[in-house]
């Protein structure tokens, strides 16, 4: 993939699923990555696998409901390799006692809904607070955030995880309208039903029968489906899209 061979991308959320597989696809196109994750073991075994790969990565355990966490994240990327070119959220807490227990308006209870908000946007505003300074010292950049299928279509049930998706939607517009001009892009995919191993244990095979008609395509998404994504919107391929969302769902809600 043109333009995105040498750049340093911070993986925020890269020790498992989707940001484990975007990690490695990014390695694979030449870049430099930073992998971030509160799970220590998680980050070391991505970046043990890129190194082994042959590719340039970096652990960092780090935690996204921190300011000076974030600010390390950043920091740790800049003194590995010089600079930042690009950001990639993925962190998410889609433990099964957050996400697990996330409900309706009426019966959330709310350290759920706390919980959801401190993770999935506050957490966002402080990587990209302290990355969007990094990304102009190196002439511009990209951030790439991860929102849901939710904010697309809805959910009568996780209704924390889907106000803390939308507020994401929100955040990524603003940094678009306010840093475009210097050439900082920011754009968002909305992955559907992707098949990560939390995701099989959160989501019975009775709800994943009842979602996969709703699909265009025949088959739940995988993690390697959102790493080419993330990977092109990250990359020069992407030069002229900002403040795009990009559904990665196999069609649901066409029909």
């Amino acid at each position: 993939m043109r333009g995105i061979k040498d750049k340093v991308i911070i993986v925020a959320g890269g020790g498992s699923g989707i940001g484990a597989a975007t990690a490695r696809r990014l390695a694979e196109e030449g870049a430099k990555v930073v992998v971030g994750d509160i799970n220590a073991d998680g980050a070391s075994a991505v970046t043990d696998a890129i190194r082994a790969a042959g590719g340039r990565a970096t652990a960092q355990v780090f935690d996204i409901t921190e300011d000076e966490s974030c600010a390390d994240l950043v920091a740790t990327a800049v003194k590995a390799y010089g600079q930042v070119n690009g950001l990639f959220n993925v962190a998410a807490d889609t433990s099964q006692n957050t996400l697990g227990r996330d409900t309706t308006v009426v019966d959330v209870p709310l350290e759920v809904w706390r919980r959801s908000l401190e993770v999935n946007l506050t957490g966002y505003f402080l990587t990209a607070r302290h990355t969007i300074p990094a990304l102009l010292a190196a002439g511009g950049g990209a951030i790439v955030n991860t929102i849901s299928g939710l904010v697309l279509y809805g959910d009568r049930n996780r209704v924390a995880y889907g106000a803390s998706k939308s507020g994401i939607l929100a955040l990524s517009k603003h940094i678009a309208l306010g840093w475009g001009k210097e050439n900082v892009r920011c754009n968002v995919v909305a992955p559907g039903l992707t098949l990560t191993e939390n995701s099989q244990e959160l989501n019975s095979p009775q709800y994943r029968d009842e979602v996969l008609p709703r699909l265009c395509s025949p088959r739940f998404g995988r993690p390697e489906d959102l790493a080419s994504a993330v990977t092109f919107l990250l990359s020069d391929e992407a030069e002229w899209i900002n403040g795009h969302v990009l559904p990665v769902n196999g069609g649901r809600g066409l029909g």
